[in-house]
């Protein structure tokens, strides 16, 4: 499937930092963004308000595999299900941002440019490990009942093992003489 996710750079009252970028909603796109045919990211300024400014990235494939089972079941089990979005800031606006939207892009140094969302908590566990940006996106209940679907099709948990307390196996003597 394909998805867009909606980035949000929103102003702050604060005296070193004047904003902040955060992810604020993924959606399908089923071509109603004008996104390009190709895997690539593509980014289109959409508008600014009081708040901040919102800006629209299309081009992501999620794809589910069965060895990330156990990342989803753990996902859709919490309190909140949500989307895992993982972004960083560009310097390179060019190679990301529509030609429309480009010169409102270079206003700034750098945007903030999602890279790839995923479902998995472990999936966004080994990027947060690999020094990436990921932010959650709260899931809708359409979202949460696909992924539920799948993890009920294909999460197997592994058999608890028991392991016999240390003294109950025995010592390592040498044999007496």
């Amino acid at each position: 499937m394909r998805f867009a996710v909606l980035m949000r750079k929103q102003n702050m009252d604060n005296p070193w930092v004047s904003y902040r970028w955060a992810p604020q909603e993924v959606m399908p796109d089923f071509g109603e963004f004008n996104s390009n045919s190709s895997n690539s990211i593509t980014g289109q300024f959409l508008g600014r308000d009081n708040e901040g400014e919102s800006w629209l990235f299309t081009g992501f494939e999620l794809n589910l595999f069965p060895d990330e089972a156990e990342g989803y079941y753990l996902n859709v089990t919490a309190t909140t299900p949500c989307w895992f979005v993982m972004w960083r800031l560009e310097e390179d606006i060019d190679r990301y941002v529509d030609a429309q939207s480009l010169e409102i892009a270079k206003a700034d140094a750098n945007i903030a440019v999602p890279h790839r969302i995923c479902v998995s908590y472990n999936e966004a566990a080994r990027l947060l490990d690999g020094g990436e940006s990921v932010d959650t996106v709260p899931m809708n209940d359409e979202h949460t009942s696909w992924l539920q679907e799948y993890v009920n099709e294909k999460y197997r948990p592994e058999p608890k093992k028991r392991h016999k307390p240390a003294s109950f196996k025995g010592a390592e003597r040498p044999a007496e003489k």
